[in-house]
Parts: C-alpha cells; sequence; structure tokens
C-alpha cells in the first residue's frame, strides 16, 4: 500500500528528496507523486498542502490524511474530502524557526527597535526610556505547539506571560485566561499580544477595534495567525490613534499583499511575506512516519484535526 504526495514535492525540496528521505524512515512504503497516482486501490495515505479534492480521484482504501498547512479552514469543508482522519504534521515540540520568529519581534518590540531605527534615519541621537523585562507583559492568543515554546522562553526571559485559550490547560506553566469571559480580562492585561490562533469562526476578526480598545494603550500586536484574524482598517485606526504603537504581521490577507495597500507605508507596521518557519523534508516526513506507525499499530494520528473545531 501507497503514500500519495500531492504538490509538496513542488514547495519543499523535491521528488527524489522525499522519496530518499521516506526510504530511510519508512523503507516498505511506497511513494507516488501525483498526478502519477497509480493504482487508487494500492493508495493508503495522501499528504498535501493545499489540496484540491474536486480534482483528485477516490481512494477506496483510504486510512488516513496529513496536511502539511498550519492552518485547515480552506478545505476542511470540501465536499469531496474523503472521510478519513486528518492530521497536522508539525513537530511536536514545535518548531525553533517559529520560536526564534516570535521572540525576535518580541524583543524588537521590547526594546523599541522602530523608534531607534527611525532616530537613525533622521541621524538624531535619540534615547527610550528602559523597560525591564518584567514590567512588559506578553500575552499568547492560542497557546499551540507553535505557540508554547516561544512562551516559555519569553517567560526564562524574566518577562511576564499569558495566554488566552478555549479551555482551561490547568499543565500549562504559565497564566491562563480561557473561554470568551477570558478575553477581555487577557487583553486588559496584554502589552504585547502574539496571535498564533488556529482561523475558525470565533477567531475571524479577533484583532479588531473593540478588542485593541480593552489593550493597554500604547500596546502591540504581533500576528503569526492567519491574515484575517486582522481587521485591518481597525489596525491601521488604532495605530494612527496611539492606542497601539506597533504591529507585525507575518500572515496576511489577501497574500501576496496588494501594492496599494496602506500596510507596506504605515511606519508602525513590519510587513513579512509569510515566512515565519519553513520545514524541511526531513522534518515532516519524520512527522508522517509517525502517524503512519501509529496508525499501523491501531492507534490514532498524533495531531488530529477535528473537523467540528476547524483545526
Amino acid at each position: 500500500m501507497a503514500l500519495l504526495l500531492i504538490e509538496l514535492d513542488k514547495r519543499i525540496g523535491n521528488a527524489q528528496a522525499w522519496r530518499d528521505t521516506f526510504a530511510e524512515e519508512l523503507p516498505d512504503l511506497p511513494i507516488r507523486i501525483w498526478p502519477d497516482n497509480g493504482d487508487v486501490e494500492e493508495v493508503e495515505y495522501l499528504a498535501f498542502m493545499h489540496p484540491d479534492f474536486s480534482q483528485l480521484p477516490e481512494f477506496p482504501n483510504l486510512k488516513a490524511m496529513f496536511s502539511r498547512s498550519a492552518g485547515v479552514e480552506a478545505f476542511i469543508h470540501h465536499p469531496k474530502i474523503p472521510k478519513v482522519p486528518l492530521g497536522k504534521i508539525e513537530p511536536p515540540g514545535g518548531d525553533p524557526m517559529m520560536t526564534e520568529y516570535v521572540v525576535m519581534h518580541v524583543l524588537r518590540f521590547h526594546r523599541e527597535m522602530p523608534k531607534y531605527q527611525a532616530a537613525q534615519a533622521r541621524r538624531e541621537w535619540f534615547r527610550v526610556p528602559i523597560v525591564r523585562p518584567e514590567q512588559r507583559r506578553i500575552g499568547f492568543l492560542g497557546l499551540g505547539i507553535m505557540a508554547k515554546p516561544p512562551a516559555l522562553v519569553l517567560k526564562a526571559l524574566g518577562f511576564p506571560v499569558s495566554a488566552w485559550v478555549r479551555s482551561p490547560k490547568p499543565d500549562a506553566d504559565l497564566k491562563i485566561f480561557h473561554g470568551a469571559d477570558g478575553l477581555a480580562p487577557f487583553l486588559a492585561q496584554t502589552d504585547i499580544a502574539v496571535c498564533l490562533l488556529p482561523l475558525t469562526a470565533e477567531t475571524e476578526g479577533i484583532l479588531c477595534a473593540q478588542n485593541f480598545a480593552l489593550m493597554p494603550k500604547g500596546a502591540m500586536v504581533i500576528n503569526v495567525g492567519r491574515g484575517k484574524h486582522v481587521v485591518e482598517e481597525d489596525l491601521i485606526a488604532a495605530l494612527d490613534s496611539g492606542q497601539l504603537s506597533y504591529a507585525a504581521l507575518d500572515a496576511l490577507h489577501p497574500e501576496p499583499l496588494p501594492k496599494d495597500n496602506p500596510l507596506w507605508t504605515h511606519p508602525k507596521v513590519t510587513v513579512m511575506p509569510h515566512v515565519a518557519r519553513r520545514p524541511t523534508v526531513k522534518q515532516l516526513v519524520t512527522e508522517i512516519a509517525a502517524n503512519i506507525r501509529s496508525v499501523r499499530a491501531g492507534g490514532k494520528l498524533l495531531q488530529e484535526v477535528d473537523v467540528r473545531r476547524g483545526y
């Protein structure tokens, strides 16, 4: 029985790299590369990023699917999605690239680097009062696999770190706010908000005027979630009024950002072209292989998507 890769070889590595790496991890597993799916009855697993299920044949013996995409909202409600378990293929301990990326932006904002860069452009010897780490409160919207490692690094650096999540996390090692009732008090004590939420009907537009107003004046926002988490007009208004000091956006909507979009030139905005992390073929194959071994042993996927919740 085989694994069919759909477009992954065009985004990361190449077909031979995928075949060679799987040969090391699961030498008994034939690897097919779309559109050469071979006998559909032999395909037990699919791995993809943004699949078009309307273009795929039916696979009668399919056991599981694996998504490289951090967000699955674009396809989980497709009418032709196979009715088998869907899993994400993320490193269980997070990705060091995401950790360094989040910490980098938090430290940039914490140490007022945008102001110093502007002063340098003016050739002005300009000093900003230094804020100690224990005086700068960091809040994570979401505390999943990718969020927890940078949250703990920042805690180790002396920052008060908290998180807002859907349901209680008694073993989180951080101060936790949860549920709809917990959002306002969470935002009220967050100086730098880091969004790493999945995109769902409940979280779309969460970075909006109403919620910016709940934050301390001069707060900062870092979005590494999805572009639709941000209400662009509200963000610009909050920055212009001084309610927010800075924003760093790695996920935007649409992508690429149109050249005439005002975010490009806003002095308080850092626009990044969705580059927080880039997993390797080896990382992804290791996680896919671990999931397949679990399924073969009669177990479940390691990071199964809850289609009802949307993540």
